[in-house]
């Protein structure tokens, strides 16, 4: 993976190189706490580890009992689905997957209707086994199987924690299991058992995507000169402090579009504490060129934005044409075409002073995959690290949970009484 800071330079929010040269003072006390984070296996540190401790051939043994599957069907919300969707969604799959991450009933009755139940695995994906999103689209799964006429036990994998509802279940019904990692929380859990087992099950390299994040490790470096991950975060904290409260994440492969809803869950939840924190935003290149370009040019300077994109891909030819205007594109390709769409994005942000960097990847497969997840999470704990916030908690997050427990009869939480107090200037 390669990072490009230098348009993150002398713009508007921008970073000189001589405040640069100071922060990686900063970067070198952090990295150690990293490191003597990684080295106790502490909570949220041990995440950093996970291409060393994760085996993929465990994930391989669980995934075993459901021989030529039709589609996998996870379900599981946020970190729980976000991080295999990203890896089955670059990858060309030899097998469907689907994820069932939203309680949204019309979502999930069209997706249950259109899977062949029979020849569908489903992995029903909770740490706690209590997540009450998920516990209640796994029973509606479980019922649609029943009507078909599926013994929903031959179809489901199960993948939580030591204790709790779901793992009581795969005891009673004899199920195939995978464990969640200890001290890995859910949106930093993409290397582990939570993330593999769909690319398992769609004939992908595990190993590959292993190696990648391990060599992403070791690029780790007490400066931000040296480590791409580190650089990254690094800037993007300098940014944030300087007014840069956005960071966009605009892939430039479709194939990544995924990547970029996985990393807002990352960037948001993580950072987003005490007043602190920059928003994520999801942009797709080309495509949001000729719309969000806009704002970000000539809008509010309180942005960065994040181009990411492969060096290599299968590309396809234009064909010559004699349409007026347009002869300049016969015999060039779509992805001569998408680069200089990149490049132009790029120098036109520049051009603006709005900072901008640029990540790529030798091409987009299972190592790069690795790597890329892997560096976004250092980065992520750079960050937080850098800013002083508490990383790997999501009060705000529980907070809702439990007032929405409250409402459907949960239990007694105080949260959800403060529903009752929502003003209403309704307009009809």
């Amino acid at each position: 993976m390669y990072v490009d800071i230098g348009n993150a330079i002398e713009t508007t929010p921008g970073v000189s190189r001589d405040s640069l040269d100071r922060l990686d003072d900063h970067v070198a006390r952090a990295h150690e706490r990293i490191q003597a984070g990684r080295a106790d296996d502490e909570h949220g540190y041990a995440a950093l580890n996970l291409p060393e401790t994760t085996d993929p051939n465990a994930i391989h043994r669980a995934v075993e009992p459901f021989a030529d599957p039709a589609a996998f069907l996870t379900v599981g919300i946020g970190g729980s689905a976000l991080g295999a969707a990203t890896i089955t969604a670059a990858l060309d799959s030899e097998v469907d997957a689907h994820y069932l991450d939203n309680i949204d009933p019309v979502q999930t009755r069209m997706l249950l209707d259109s899977l062949p139940l029979d020849r569908t695995v489903v992995n029903v994906v909770s740490r706690s086994g209590t997540t009450a999103e998920t516990l209640s689209t796994f029973l509606v799964v479980r019922e649609a199987m029943d009507a078909a006429g599926v013994d929903w036990t031959d179809r489901t994998l199960v993948t939580t924690g030591e204790e709790g509802n779901l793992r009581g279940l795969a005891a009673r019904h004899d199920l195939p299991s995978l464990p969640v990692p200890g001290g890995v929380p859910g949106r930093f859990s993409a290397l582990s058992t939570v993330g593999l087992a769909a690319a398992a099950v769609c004939g992908h390299d595990l190993e590959a995507v292993l190696d990648g994040g391990a060599d992403a490790a070791k690029s780790l470096s007490g400066s931000l000169f040296e480590s791409p991950a580190y650089g990254y975060g690094a800037v993007s904290y300098a940014l944030a402090d300087r007014g840069a409260l956005t960071n966009v994440m605009m892939p430039y492969a479709e194939s990544l579009e995924d990547f970029a809803e996985w990393f807002a869950q990352l960037w948001a939840e993580s950072l987003g504490k005490d007043g602190l924190g920059q928003t994520p935003a999801r942009a797709l290149g080309a495509t949001d060129q000729h719309s969000q370009l806009q704002l970000y040019r000539a809008g509010p300077h309180d942005k960065l934005v994040t181009l990411v994109r492969p060096r290599e891909y299968d590309d396809l030819g234009i064909p010559e044409t004699d349409l007026a205007g347009l002869s300049y594109l016969g015999g060039s390709s779509l992805g001569e075409l998408l680069d200089a769409e990149f490049e132009a994005t790029e120098a036109s942000l520049a051009a603006a002073d709005v900072p901008n960097v640029r990540v790529e990847l030798d091409a987009v497969d299972e190592y790069a995959l690795g790597e890329l997840l892997y560096a976004m999470e250092a980065a992520c704990i750079l960050y937080g690290e850098l800013a002083a916030v508490s990383t790997f908690t999501q009060p705000a997050v529980e907070w809702g949970k439990r007032a929405a427990r409250g409402l459907l009869g949960g239990g007694d939480f105080e949260e959800a009484a403060a529903v009752a107090d929502k003003q209403s200037l309704e307009i009809d």
